[in-house]
Parts: C-alpha cells; sequence; structure tokens
C-alpha cells in the first residue's frame, strides 16, 4: 500500500454547479484506489446539521450574508475535525468537492471580500496540495443541471453564477489549477487525473 511521504495529500475539485465536480471526483478516487493509495472521499456542505441548514436555504430561500458565512465556517470546523485531518494524518488521499474557495466565490458574490474568507478559512482549515477549479460559461453549467433533471436553485441563477465564476477565476494560490470544464465527462476527468497523477509523483519524487 502506498503512502504520502510525512503527511497525507488534499486535493479540491472546485467550479460551479454543473461544470463536473462529482463526475471527476470519482475519476480521481477510482485512480487513487487503482494505485493503493489510501483514500477518503467527501464534500461540503456537509451533511452534518451546518451542512444540512445551507442546503435547505439553498431551496427555500438564502440566509442573510453573515448568517451564510457562519453556517458555512461552523460546518467545515467540524468537517475538518471529523474527517479531513484524520485523514491527512493516516496519509491518505482526501478528496473534497468543495472546499472554503466555493465560500469565497459564492459568498463574495453575495458582497463578502473572498480574499477576507480565504484568510478566515485558512487560519483553521488545512490548505490544499492541488485544486482543480473546474471552469466553464455559466450557461452550459445551467444547461446540465436541467438535462440532468435538476432545477436550479438559489445559488444557481445565471447572472449570479457569472459574478462566482469570475471570483474563482481571481483567486491567487499556487496550487489552483484551472481545467477547462467545457468538453466531455471523460475528456475533463483524464484532464483532472494526469493532474492529480503529476502532483502526486511530484510529492512522492
Amino acid at each position: 500500500m502506498a503512502n504520502m511521504a510525512k503527511s497525507g495529500f488534499l486535493v479540491v475539485v472546485e467550479g460551479v454547479d454543473g461544470a463536473g465536480k462529482s463526475t471527476v471526483l470519482r475519476h480521481l478516487a477510482a485512480y487513487c484506489e487503482a494505485k493503493g493509495y489510501a483514500t477518503v472521499s467527501s464534500r461540503e456542505p456537509t451533511n452534518g446539521p451546518h451542512g444540512r441548514r445551507l442546503r435547505e436555504s439553498a431551496v427555500q430561500g438564502r440566509l442573510p450574508l453573515e448568517a451564510e458565512l457562519e453556517l458555512f465556517v461552523l460546518d467545515r470546523r467540524a468537517h475538518v475535525a471529523a474527517v479531513i485531518a484524520p485523514g491527512l494524518e493516516r496519509h491518505a488521499v482526501v478528496l473534497l468537492d468543495r472546499y472554503y474557495f466555493s465560500t469565497a466565490a459564492y459568498q463574495g458574490a453575495r458582497g463578502a471580500d473572498p480574499e477576507a474568507v480565504l484568510r478566515m478559512n485558512e487560519e483553521f482549515a488545512p490548505q490544499p496540495d492541488l485544486v482543480l477549479l473546474l471552469d466553464c460559461e455559466p450557461a452550459l453549467s445551467l444547461e446540465r443541471i436541467r438535462a440532468r433533471g435538476g432545477g436550479a436553485d438559489a445559488f444557481e441563477r445565471l447572472e449570479a453564477l457569472e459574478a462566482v465564476r469570475k471570483i474563482f477565476l481571481s483567486l491567487d494560490r499556487p496550487f489552483i489549477r484551472v481545467v477547462d470544464a467545457s468538453g466531455t465527462p471523460e475528456t475533463v476527468a483524464a484532464a483532472c487525473t494526469r493532474l492529480l497523477g503529476d502532483a502526486l509523483a511530484a510529492r512522492l519524487g
């Protein structure tokens, strides 16, 4: 069984809804398992009480910005303590569908300072080794949401997603890799798998 040197490896898949994050995450998990890495897959918001409240608000009506930010931080602190930190401590590859970059982008689109959101989360949340930012036009992402039978919720309106995408692309961290997500799911997943393979090889090398 392969292990990470010194610690685990934290990988985050980001992007607007409909960009293909869940599909990419499944491919990355299969790749890591085939390579013999201990693997943990998770997502945010979580299914904990704070995460459930956030999911409900997306359908029932969004909370005030400060309340939303507070719930995201509470949910993430619990997630770090219960899943992320233990996974890294046992030298696993931890794969996340969304992390605090989504908070910076989505709540930033409502008026929060994205950089301040990043700094606030970086005080307690482990820094990723790799962020795969799946980028596509919001109109395409909404088409995909409709095609899979989902209705756009309060987080997924075109104008809002355009603002979210702009913030995502402005985030400046050395571990962020922007991936063109306009292609087929297989093409996007293959590109992300190559990036992850290169990053793991660099760590192990």
